[in-house]
C-alpha cells in the first residue's frame, strides 16, 4: 500500500462510479493521476498524513470521472465575441467537463495548418480551466497539411460535404474525402464527418422564415442518410477510421449498424438537443433551437435513444456551438437566415441524465456515453475512468437534485440558451481537475496533444 503522506488529495466518497459499477470509495490523487483506490470503504494505507487535502463525498451525491466532450466550437481566435476559451472552459468545468477537443472552424484562422493550430494553442494556453484539445480541418487543397497536423498532435481531422455556414472552411466532394481519408489511414489517423450530402440538399426545399417545419423540410433526413452511407463507402475502400458527427436521422442507424457488423472502422456520435427535443414541441420562431442537422420529430428521437441503448451510436457530446443573439435574429426568428448552432456545454449530464432516467436507462451506462465513450473515439489518453494511472479528473454529481435552467447563470460567452427556463434533474456540485479543484478565477487547464 502506499503511504498517505505522499497523496496530495484523499477523495472519501460514499458512492463512485467506478468501471465495475458504484461502490464506496477512497481515492489517492499524486502529482495530478490516479495513485490509488480503496474499495468498499477501506483506507489508503496507514493514516492520513495532514498536509493531504480530503474531499469528503456523502451518499446523495456521486463521485463521476470527469466528462470528456470532443465536440465543441471554441471560435478563439477571430470570432471570440461568440465564445472563447475562458468563458467555454468555465462553463465546461460547471457542467463536469474536464477535457474538451475543440473544433477546427469558426476560428480565424481555421486549424487547417501546422501555423493555424499553433496560433490557436497560443490564445488556448493561458485561458483554459479544463484539458483541451483540438481537432485539424480537412478542407478542399490541404491533403499535404494532414499529416503534418496529425504529427503535430491533433486528434483527427474535420469535413464537411454540405456548406459549413463559413466561407474559409468549405466541404469536400465526395471524392475529396476518399482521397483526403485514404491519405488519414496512411497514419492511422480518423476522418470525422458533418454528413449532410450537398447534391440531396440542392434538391430541398428552400427556406426564409420562421416556421419550424419549413425549416426541417430544408434539411431533410436523406441528405444524412445518403451522406452516412458516402462515408461507409470510403471507410470500406480505404480502410481509414471514421467518425459520424451529430447523427440526427434515425433512418441511418440499420446502415451505420450493418457497417460496423462488416467490421468497418465506424463510431458515431449524437446530441443532447436530439434526445431532448421534438420538432413537435418547437415554437415557430424559437431559433434558440436552431442547430444543423436540425432537431427531428418524437419518434425520430425515441429511435435514437434505442440507438444508444444497444450500441449503434456510441457517444454523446454537445456539439456546442454558441453565437451573438444578433446571428440567433432573435428579433424576426427567421430559421433560415439565424445561425444554427446550441449551446449546451455546461448542461450535457443534468439534460442526458433527466430523459435517460424516464427510460430506465442507468447513470453508469449515461456517464460511459458521455465520458469513457468519446475519450475512447478521439484515443484521448488517461481520461474517461477513475482508475489508477488516469489523470484525477473528477465530477461530484446530485443525481436526484432538480433545479431549473437560467440562461443568464450560465458561464458561456453569450446567454442565450434553447433550455432556459427547463427543468432538469442533477447537478454538478463540484469539478476536479488532475486532482484541484476547479477555480473559476485561475485558469489551470493543459493543452493536450494527441500520441
Amino acid at each position: 500500500m502506499s503511504n498517505d503522506a505522499d497523496f496530495d488529495l484523499i477523495i472519501h466518497a460514499a458512492k463512485a462510479l467506478l468501471p465495475e459499477g458504484i461502490e464506496p470509495v477512497t481515492v489517492g490523487v499524486r502529482g495530478g493521476k490516479i495513485a490509488e483506490i480503496a474499495r468498499g470503504g477501506q483506507d489508503l494505507g496507514t493514516t492520513a498524513s495532514a498536509s493531504a487535502k480530503v474531499i469528503e463525498i456523502g451518499d446523495d451525491q456521486v463521485l463521476l470521472p470527469g466528462l470528456v466532450d470532443s465536440h465543441v466550437h471554441v471560435n478563439d481566435p477571430g470570432r471570440a465575441e461568440w465564445e472563447g476559451f475562458a468563458s467555454a472552459t468555465r462553463a465546461a468545468a460547471a457542467g463536469g467537463v474536464t477535457t474538451i477537443v475543440d473544433m477546427p472552424l469558426n476560428s480565424l484562422p481555421p486549424t487547417v495548418d501546422v501555423a493555424a493550430l499553433e496560433t490557436k494553442r497560443a490564445v488556448a494556453a493561458p485561458k483554459a480551466f479544463v484539458d483541451v484539445g483540438f481537432w485539424g480541418g480537412a478542407i478542399p487543397g490541404n491533403t499535404a497539411d494532414l499529416r503534418p497536423l496529425h504529427e503535430a498532435g491533433v486528434y483527427g481531422f474535420k469535413c464537411f460535404l454540405e456548406d459549413s455556414g463559413v466561407e474559409e472552411f468549405p466541404p469536400l466532394e465526395p471524392d475529396e474525402m476518399k482521397a483526403d481519408m485514404a491519405e488519414i489511414a496512411s497514419f492511422d489517423g480518423m476522418l470525422i464527418v458533418h454528413a449532410e450530402d450537398h447534391e440531396v440538399m440542392t434538391s430541398a426545399p428552400k427556406n426564409s422564415g420562421p416556421k419550424f417545419a419549413d425549416f426541417l423540410a430544408t434539411r431533410p433526413r436523406e441528405a444524412e442518410n445518403v451522406a452516412i452511407g458516402r462515408v461507409i463507402d470510403a471507410a470500406r475502400e480505404t480502410g481509414a477510421r471514421a467518425h459520424i458527427l451529430h447523427l440526427s436521422s434515425a433512418d441511418a442507424l440499420d446502415q451505420i449498424a450493418a457497417a460496423k457488423a462488416e467490421g468497418i472502422k465506424l463510431t458515431v456520435e449524437t446530441c443532447p438537443h436530439y434526445l431532448v427535443f421534438t420538432a413537435e414541441e418547437i415554437p415557430d420562431g424559437a431559433t434558440t433551437h436552431k442547430c444543423c442537422p436540425p432537431i427531428r420529430e418524437e419518434s425520430n428521437r425515441e429511435a435514437l435513444w434505442q440507438g444508444l441503448i444497444d450500441g449503434t451510436i456510441d457517444c454523446i457530446v454537445s456539439d456546442h456551438s454558441p453565437s451573438t443573439a444578433e446571428l440567433k435574429l432573435l428579433d424576426t426568428g427567421d430559421f433560415g437566415a439565424a445561425w444554427g448552432g446550441i449551446s449546451s456545454l455546461q448542461l450535457g449530464l443534468s439534460l442526458v441524465w433527466t430523459e435517460a432516467a424516464k427510460r430506465g436507462v442507468d447513470l453508469a451506462e449515461v456517464v460511459r456515453w458521455m465520458s469513457a465513450a468519446p475519450a475512447t473515439v478521439a484515443r484521448v489518453e488517461g481520461k474517461g475512468a477513475i482508475a489508477e494511472g488516469n489523470d484525477a479528473d473528477f465530477a461530484v454529481f446530485a443525481p436526484d437534485e432538480e433545479w431549473t435552467v437560467r440562461a443568464t447563470e450560465l458561464w458561456h460567452r453569450n446567454q442565450i440558451s434553447a433550455y432556459d427556463t427547463r427543468t432538469v434533474r442533477g447537478r454538478v456540485t463540484q469539478t476536479v481537475l488532475r486532482g484541484a479543484p476547479v477555480d473559476f478565477e485561475t485558469p489551470a487547464g493543459r493543452l493536450l496533444t494527441a500520441r
